[in-house]
């Protein structure tokens, strides 16, 4: 039986998260290291907790072990035009590596959608990465289309859809 409890981020664990976040992405994308911290984490009130964005944490008797977001699309990629549906862009997916592997992935996915669903969302948009271990086959299981795979040799950025709407 799973020890984790999901909950919205609120503004008393800004700093914890965003220190969580930071690690994990450290961790996973080295090439960052240098990188400035993305406008979401640096103003993460404005962006997740009173803006359109939502963010959800998994705790396991009070210890964050995963976190998973969404903000709204800043239709970045000019390949696609979701510009006539409400679209958000799925980020920040971390869970601990001890975490891993036992549905606490697909359970703050499965949240995250529902809270979606709740705003009025249509689709969903994320990318990912080859080098992601797993993590292309885990979006499609939870329903994502791959739309386009990009021809960078670094990053192959892999862009992926998931329709909301009924």
């Amino acid at each position: 039986m799973p020890s984790w409890t999901l909950q919205h981020a609120t503004a008393a664990q800004v700093d914890e998260i965003v220190r969580f976040v930071n690690r994990a992405r450290a961790e996973l994308f080295p090439k960052l290291a240098d990188a400035a911290e993305p406008d979401d984490l640096r103003d993460f009130e404005r962006t997740y907790l009173t803006g359109q964005g939502c963010f959800l944490t998994a705790r396991d008797h009070g210890r964050l072990v995963a976190v998973i977001g969404y903000v709204p699309y800043d239709h970045r990629f000019a390949q696609f035009d979701y510009r006539a549906v409400k679209v958000v862009e799925v980020v920040r997916l971390f869970v601990l590596p001890e975490y891993r592997r036992a549905g606490l992935a697909a359970a703050l996915f499965n949240a995250l959608r529902d809270e979606a669903v709740k705003a009025g969302v249509e689709c969903l948009y994320l990318h990912t990465h080859p080098f992601l271990g797993g993590a292309i086959a885990f979006w499609e299981r939870q329903g994502f289309i791959l739309e386009q795979v990009e021809d960078d040799p670094v990053w192959q950025t892999t862009h992926m859809t998931l329709s909301l709407a009924d």
